[in-house]
């Protein structure tokens, strides 16, 4: 019989019994961890390449010293070829990369679909190669964790693996496509809320250097951002890194604030796809035909203002544009750039197309960092501040408010430029940012939506328990209701049969009424001479305190610290009974959801 048995055990079967009777658990999550950043750092050199060849394909030969009407054509056509992909092929909302891992890692047992291995890597690169003015970070992000995600569940790991391999798919994702090693690292603790103990820096580490090795293989020493130290850092300029920090967390908080508005009128479209590609279209179409800069994830522009050193060199900046040739509207033209890419983001995805917000938050803050240091020099405020460096500086500032990571901000920026010289002032600037938001918005762009829902994986342990526990999981239905009209002889019947001491009172329609309390009833339960003399409505007691199916755990748990019942029903939005949830029950998974939470 047992050789039987093995016949018809898979290769893949035999493959995971050996690897669980000769290799650890430690050993075997290092050893995916290198494969988790090899195949993210694939990824993300297939979706840069793959922008490159559309964007040249369809802008190669405009001519920059005027507009360009097919700027008010490819967009569409971009958003319109992504929206058939997601909606006839993946079948499944792509959108909102990081969102969707941080909301697999607190709801969904780190457990994310295998198409987002590579659906978003398609669906971006037609999006932003076609003009979509978003980033390619968020779902190569989404990649990355997906692959980790995959991969863990390919070898049946259990699910805290699982929430490390998707840390380390994300941080692979960011190291590899910036080649910042330690932005990968940092972006996972502070955006994903991923703890790091001794046992899970090392795969995250691992996958980080691995995705940049393999990204330096591929597209070789070159930064994607080219820069070079204007002056020294001087003692003087740190009021203006101040002021700086302080406005860039008010453009981060314009930004999140405009982003939330966008994705409300584009919510109106829900279920009229093209009423939502027509006006994402129009709109998107329209601000990058008056402002080319906005076309794709727009690092050549920040590349220019970076490495600019006259005005003739800035103002290409204008190329393509209704502007191109008019200096004297630089700053006008950039103050413009800052107050509509918000919006041309928010078209792009509202449209129709795939795309993050990673690279948006960049962009506006090298255009907002140039803006403040050309406006305070041009008015002779202080002290000289270099427009380059201010540049750099205005980047990390606004990357730290939009995502509330400062470490990343300050990490990602140093790495990436190699401006370690500018640690300080970038030091400066993103504690600033980070200080100015947190007064408005208390979550990032990317937590708040998940927040608001009671979803949000926080570093604090209680609360991450309380946010990874399902209220699926500690449902009981194993209960027997009775209705109104049911004499106590058989009440007693029903009592006696039951596993619980939790008796709910429903009518035909299956809504709860109220609850037997059983302690309430005691003293009459044994006189049989009054079995025929009560009713089920004389002897039940309204519930004062009921949960709902889509109830946060933290909710659940105040609700039955304001009742001493041990039992609570669950109901749906019309008050139907689906359930129980027994207070012993909840308090047991919570210690052991702690427990594993604390477990090195």
């Amino acid at each position: 019989m047992e050789s039987g048995q093995e016949l018809h055990i898979t290769p893949i079967q035999r493959i995971i019994q050996w690897r669980e009777s000769h290799v650890t658990d430690r050993q075997f999550i290092i050893l995916l961890s290198f494969f988790v950043g090899f195949f993210a750092a694939v990824a993300a050199y297939v979706l840069h390449w793959l922008i490159r060849q559309i964007q040249y394909l369809l802008t190669a030969g405009f001519d920059i010293t005027t507009y360009n009407w097919l700027y008010l054509v490819f967009p569409v056509i971009g958003i319109y070829i992504t929206s058939l992909f997601v909606r006839y092929i993946v079948k499944d909302n792509i959108s909102h990369g990081i969102t969707r891992v941080l909301y697999a890692i607190s709801t969904k047992r780190s457990q994310l679909k295998g198409h987002n291995c590579w659906s978003s890597v398609i669906a971006s690169a037609i999006t932003i190669g076609f003009g979509g003015s978003v980033g390619a970070e968020a779902p190569i992000v989404l990649t990355g964790s997906a692959i980790g995600s995959n991969l863990g569940q390919f070898f049946k790991m259990d699910n805290k693996t699982l929430m490390l391999l998707v840390g380390s798919g994300a941080a692979a994702a960011i190291a590899g496509i910036y080649k910042a090693p330690i932005a990968g690292l940092v972006f996972t603790l502070e955006v994903l809320m991923v703890d790091l103990t001794m046992a899970s820096l090392l795969p995250i580490l691992i996958s980080c250097v691995t995705a940049t090795c393999f990204t330096y293989i591929f597209t070789g020493s070159d930064s994607l951002f080219t820069f070079h130290l204007d002056g020294e850092w001087l003692l003087e300029r740190v009021p203006a890194s101040i002021l700086l920090g302080i406005f860039c967390g008010l453009i981060s908080l314009y930004f999140i604030r405009a982003m939330n508005a966008c994705e409300g009128v584009f919510a109106r479209f829900k279920n009229k796809i093209y009423a939502r590609l027509v006006f994402g279209g129009i709109v998107l179409s329209l601000l990058i035909f008056l402002f080319p800069s906005l076309y794709g994830e727009g690092y050549s522009a920040i590349n220019i203002l970076l490495n600019g050193k006259t005005e003739t060199d800035w103002d290409t900046v204008m190329n393509n544009s209704v502007f191109y040739g008019n200096s004297h509207f630089l700053v006008v033209y950039i103050g413009l750039i800052i107050l509509t890419k918000a919006f041309a983001t928010s078209a792009t995805n509202g449209g129709g197309g795939c795309g993050g917000t990673f690279a948006p938050s960049l962009f506006i803050g090298g255009f907002s960092g140039f803006f403040f240091a050309r406006i305070w020099n041009i008015n002779q405020i202080g002290v000289y501040i270099p427009e380059k460096n201010f540049t750099l500086l205005g980047m990390a500032g606004v990357m730290t408010g939009v995502m509330h990571a400062p470490l990343t901000g300050i990490f990602l920026i140093a790495e990436l430029t190699g401006g370690y010289q500018l640690f300080m002032p970038l030091m400066i600037v993103c504690i600033c940012s980070y200080l100015t938001i947190n007064i408005f918005e208390p979550h990032s762009i990317y937590g708040m939506r998940l927040a608001r829902e009671g979803k949000l994986i926080t570093h604090h342990t209680d609360h991450a328990a309380l946010t990874l526990m399902s209220l699926d999981s500690i449902i009981e239905k194993d209960y027997t209701p009775v209705t109104p009209d049911l004499l106590l002889g058989k009440l007693v019947q029903v009592i006696s049969r039951s596993h619980t001491n939790f008796i709910p009172v429903i009518n035909q329609g299956n809504t709860l009424l109220g609850i037997i309390d059983l302690a309430q009833i005691r003293h009459i339960m044994f006189r049989t001479e009054l079995y025929h003399k009560f009713t089920v409505s004389q002897l039940m007691k309204p519930v004062d305190i009921i949960l709902g199916i889509n109830d946060p755990m933290e909710d659940v748990m105040n609700k039955f610290d304001q009742t001493t019942l041990n039992y609570l029903p669950v109901v749906d939005i019309n008050n139907h009974i689906i359930g129980v949830i027994s207070r012993t029950r909840m308090y047991t998974m919570y210690r052991k959801m702690v427990e594993d939470l604390s477990a090195e």
